[in-house]
């Protein structure tokens, strides 16, 4: 009985402090996942400036992955883009971002709006403790020049596509939809 007692009294007394870590782990994420879309944006909007949608199109291929590995390096979390319908073949979900997007979907279903759509969560995976995150990304119009409906995606975008991702399922977005999310991750 003494023993139980000694074990709740450790348990309560260490869960205020693991819900501050956790508190400051969700804002720490917040932090990094805000900041690397408007610059992706910029990019991507100049880039349209200069050489239309098809030349947008190497902003994300290329430079989208090197500001997410910069980033990285920069912030200590393990950073990049998902989707459940993928465009490049490395960023599929893996099984927990997977099931966020999914409830990210059922929740925009719902009629929540994807802009705030956000899970953190203390994980453990192999005995090692990690905190994710992860952000949905929504489709904005901008983006639907190359994610579009068939209407909004020009010939030459669509043939400069299907040469570079042949299996893409990035497609068929309307504004204001999941595109996708951010996924942050960093072990304890």
């Amino acid at each position: 009985m003494l023993r139980k007692s000694i074990l709740a009294f450790a348990l309560s007394a260490a869960l205020p402090a693991l819900a501050a870590d956790e508190a400051k782990l969700l804002d720490e994420a917040r932090k990094v996942a805000v900041s690397i879309p408007p610059k992706l944006l910029e990019v991507l909007d100049e880039e349209i400036r200069k050489g239309g949608p098809e030349s947008a199109i190497g902003v994300c291929r290329d430079k989208a992955p090197a500001m997410a590995r910069a980033a990285s390096e920069k912030s200590g979390w393990a950073i990049r883009r998902v989707s459940l319908k993928n465009r490049n073949p490395k960023a599929v979900p893996d099984a927990w971002e997977a099931v966020v997007l999914e409830d990210f979907d059922r929740r925009v279903a719902a009629g929540e709006k994807p802009t705030g759509l956000e899970k953190g969560e203390l994980v453990t995976t192999d005995g090692q403790q990690i905190y994710r995150y992860m952000k949905a990304l929504p489709t904005q119009d901008l983006c639907l020049q190359c994610h579009g409906t068939p209407d909004r995606i020009s010939p030459a975008v669509q043939a400069r596509l299907k040469e570079l991702y042949p299996d893409d399922k990035a497609v068929g977005y309307s504004a204001a939809e999941v595109r996708g999310a951010i996924t942050l991750k960093k072990p304890l």
